[in-house]
């Protein structure tokens, strides 16, 4: 019998790219670090013609993420254990990504860890290698410097251009917002998100 983790996980990684995931043709987006799976589970909903690949590099989350979602409602996802950087690149094929969505990647506050973030040159390289001219990139943060980092990061890429005329807002920029429980729990201890929208040039 096949179970949900059979249908949802893809595992493991198959030696081509990722592309060939789901047999329908729909455009194809992506969420990196899909956290407890808030989003993952309603925003897609919303969106049938749509196919979503979440990433999330912790087991406990992918598990908590099976719990969220069913075959019948949910046939547009697929999860994906794994780590992501400028390696990603090596995943898709070349401007096939139709949107990407970072809900509050790990900001890594102290300046010795600053190499760790996610958001760097060589990232948004690998990033708009396989995003299609036009796709957007959604990003949200709780952290001000965080915000400001990946705010920088993204006007020093010849790639990419803000959709915003504030590039850090505070209000959601989707046509649907979902508040994941990270946000909810950050709000609830006084730290209020951060918005930020970019196109692919």
């Amino acid at each position: 019998m096949i179970t949900d983790r059979d249908f949802f996980v893809i595992e493991p990684i198959p030696d081509t790219t990722l592309n060939s995931v789901f047999t329908e043709a729909n455009p194809l987006y992506i969420e990196i670090g899909s956290g407890k799976g808030e989003f993952i589970s309603r925003y897609p909903i919303s969106h049938p013609n749509w196919n979503f690949l979440g990433f999330e590099m912790s087991e406990k989350r992918i598990r908590n993420i099976l719990k969220k979602i069913n075959p019948q409602d949910h046939p547009n996802i697929r999860l994906i254990r794994r780590k992501i950087d400028a390696g990603i690149k090596d995943l898709f094929a070349p401007e096939s990504i139709s949107g990407v969505f970072i809900q509050h990647p790990d900001p890594w506050p102290k300046r010795k860890h600053h190499r760790r973030r996610l958001i760097q040159a060589d990232f948004l390289e690998s990033l708009a290698h396989i995003m299609m001219p036009k796709a957007q990139v959604q990003i949200s943060t709780d952290h001000e410097a965080y915000a400001a980092w990946i705010a920088e990061e993204f006007l020093d890429c010849p790639h990419f251009v803000s959709l915003q005329d504030d590039l850090i807002q505070d209000h959601p920029n989707l046509d649907e917002h979902i508040v994941t429980w990270f946000e909810q729990e950050q709000k609830r201890l006084g730290y209020n998100p951060r918005f930020m929208l970019f196109e692919r040039i």
